[in-house]
């Protein structure tokens, strides 16, 4: 970021500027009492008093120019420079891996007006827009995982691709352990200090080859720091669940009372294991206010750096004084006309 600011290298000068006052009133003093040198009333021809009037500011054309030399020599002493200043931010950026439940029962209809994936994706932009410094990365995951984004802080390319996350596109089931071992593989060349996974899930892990307490070790080990969110309301729910007509083959969508219970017991351990927080979400100000928690605990450490370089501005003033100096000499021919 750079921007250009007036400045002034020695301002006392400026106190000279203090005596234009006094200047101005002694030279009207000596005006009054007739005190214009040379010039003798008496020898003008009648009627000159009207001429006199309407002229007589000719006769203080080369008082006001020295006037207003001094006042351009003043602000010369004082040095005005104009500064052009550039910031540098230095960032430590934390890289984040967000993990994202995507199983059927994500499109349970208890955050209404919004089902859990709409406001966890909604949430996940907000987040997301909000950590310039960081690189973030996204895994979705129902009965296996997908690496969505790698690590990026192209934050446009981000909110397109969570826009376009979707129910059932993979297995159906909750691989939480292949989720979080699919993240620590992205973090796990990372150079950042800081790298944290944030998983939001729904359910209890029924799926994958890799059990979630192995997968938090390897978190652990690997100095990643998870923190785990459990997003949806106790009990039953509508839960949107599509059939396919046998005879016709009509794919329709009916909603069912299904009870989705989280598993907090082992939500907490993973966060404990690795040194995060376990949260539960059960509507959506809650999601969002555990967000904005993640979001002050894991804050990038911020370095600017400000540079300045400074430019001269007077000799311009130095030139103006001068010029004003020499004014009275071009206008020496100059003479109070009067009407006859």
């Amino acid at each position: 970021m750079t921007h250009v600011f007036p400045h002034l290298a020695s301002p006392l000068w400026l106190l000279l500027l203090l005596a234009l006052p006094l200047l101005a009133w002694l030279h009207h003093q000596r005006t009054r009492r007739g005190g214009f040198g040379a010039l003798t009333y008496s020898r003008l021809p009648a009627g000159a008093g009207r001429g006199l009037t309407r002229g007589a500011w000719r006769l203080h054309l080369p008082f006001y120019a020295r006037l207003a030399a001094f006042a351009c020599l003043a602000l010369a002493l004082a040095r005005p420079q104009l500064g052009y200043a550039w910031e540098e931010s230095l960032t430590e950026g934390i890289d984040i891996q967000i993990v994202l439940d995507i199983s059927g029962s994500m499109g349970a209809e208890d955050f209404q007006p919004k089902d859990r994936l709409s406001v966890a994706k909604q949430v996940v932009k907000e987040f997301i827009s909000g950590r310039p410094g960081d690189r973030i990365g996204i895994v979705v995951f129902s009965g296996a995982a997908l690496t969505r984004a790698p690590l990026t802080t192209d934050r446009e390319m981000l909110e397109l691709l969570v826009d376009s996350v979707q129910l059932n596109t993979l297995p159906d089931g909750t691989a939480i352990g292949v989720a979080l071992a699919s993240a620590a593989a992205r973090l796990r060349d990372s150079a950042a200090k800081t790298k944290v996974i944030v998983l939001v899930t729904d359910g209890a892990n029924n799926a994958g080859a890799i059990d979630p307490e192995s997968a938090a070790i390897l978190c652990k080990g690997l100095g990643i720091k998870v923190y785990t969110i459990g997003v949806g309301a106790a009990g039953r729910v509508p839960v949107p669940v599509q059939t396919q007509d046998p005879a016709t083959g009509v794919v329709s969508t009916r909603r069912v009372m299904m009870d989705v219970p989280v598993d907090e017991p082992l939500l907490r351990q993973i966060a404990a294991r690795t040194g995060g927080q376990f949260y539960r979400a059960t509507d959506t100000q809650g999601l969002q206010r555990i967000f904005r928690e993640v979001d002050r605990l894991e804050k990038t450490p911020l370095q600017v750096k400000r540079y300045v370089r400074y430019q001269e501005a007077f000799p311009s003033l130095v030139w103006a004084g001068l010029a004003l100096l020499l004014f009275p000499l071009a206008t020496a021919g100059l003479e109070v006309t009067a009407e006859p």
